[in-house]
């Protein structure tokens, strides 16, 4: 990492950390464009036209979304300022709002822009960007959230566009994307049940998305046919990665279940059962296509050409460091089990 990167990071850090702590609307906009110019140059890469393309797209929705929510927000303002405001109008200005960081989140139906900015990255800014650059506009937006018709159907739209839009992918940038969006109606779903809820969610689904962005940038896997190939010379790596997956994917007893369970129980006694019963449905799609891949990937044995052998062997640091973290994630609930009935 270069001397500009580096710095790059830390405005990135930055202006993430003043809009969560800003106690005015202006002083969060100001964060999230120092947040969004600061990645800006960490995504461009000249010798991929790719990367080229995903920038363009990112910085355009971005500054979309930063235009009308600079223009919503001061118009709350001056019509706040002039006349008592109504119900109506009220509710209008947060609707409009939270549209706009459900863009910059990249949440359904506002999620065009995501899969495909996903694929022009490498797996280090594809990190960043489906778990740091979430962090301001899930802080900014649990500020508005109430259980609504509006927030009701986002929460709904995202399941359901995450799990039967990663259905048909064969890149795995765009299946984790689209993971994220399932995600995120998770996410959004817990800000109804508190604060604590929905940061857990998120801390525990950034920390199996590091593990899983680690080990596919360890091995340089980009597709889901090399998931069959590339990893037949260590096979506890495979296992990890897989497991990985499933924990991703919400399946028990592994770590990524623990939010989940916590939210529909939550939700239960909120007697929200009708969103609760499609987001789990939903949720059984999204485990059917990281089932199927890891099932493939386990029973198919591939020959691999020598040239291949080498794959893993360069990064013994990164391969161990992956796999430490994805054994957390699988004892991770039955540790939690124990400490809390011991606790």
């Amino acid at each position: 990492m270069n001397i500009s990167q580096f710095l790059f990071l830390i405005t990135l850090t930055g202006g993430t950390f003043i809009s969560i702590s800003a106690n005015s609307w202006f002083s969060a906009w100001m964060g999230l464009e120092i947040n969004l110019l600061s990645f800006i140059p960490l995504m461009t890469n000249s010798k991929n036209t790719l990367s080229t393309e995903a920038t363009l797209k990112y910085f355009l929705v971005q500054a979309l979304a930063s235009i009308t929510f600079l223009f919503s927000t001061t118009l709350m303002q001056i019509y706040c300022n002039s006349s008592p405001p109504s119900t109506l109008i009220n509710n209008l200005f947060i609707t409009l709002i939270s549209s706009t960081l459900l863009m910059k989140m990249g949440a359904a139906p506002f999620h065009f822009w995501f899969p495909g900015t996903m694929e022009g990255l490498n797996w280090k800014n594809c990190f960043i960007l489906m778990t740091w650059q979430k962090i301001a506009p899930l802080v900014l937006l649990s500020y508005l959230v109430k259980m609504n018709t509006f927030m009701s159907m986002i929460i709904i739209l995202s399941v359901l566009i995450g799990s039967l839009g990663g259905l048909n992918q064969t890149s795995l940038r765009k299946l984790l994307a689209y993971s994220s969006i399932n995600h995120l109606g998770w996410m959004i779903s817990a800000m109804f049940c508190g604060e604590n809820l929905w940061e857990l969610y998120f801390l525990i689904y950034s920390f199996l998305t590091l593990s899983l962005t680690l080990m596919f940038s360890a091995s340089q896997t980009f597709y889901i046919n090399q998931n069959f190939m590339a990893y037949n010379q260590s096979q506890s790596f495979k296992l990890f990665l897989f497991l990985t997956l499933l924990s991703l994917g919400g399946l028990p007893p592994f770590l990524g279940f623990l939010p989940k369970w916590m939210v529909i129980q939550t939700l239960t006694s909120l007697t929200a059962l009708p969103i609760c019963t499609i987001m789990v449905l939903m949720t059984l799609i999204t485990l059917f296509y990281y089932i199927r891949l890891s099932f493939t990937a386990f029973l198919l044995n591939y020959t691999q050409m020598k040239w291949n052998y080498n794959i893993l062997s360069t990064n013994n640091l990164m391969i161990n460091f992956s796999s430490i973290l994805a054994s957390i994630s699988f004892m991770g609930l039955p540790m939690y089990t124990l400490l809390f009935n011991f606790l």
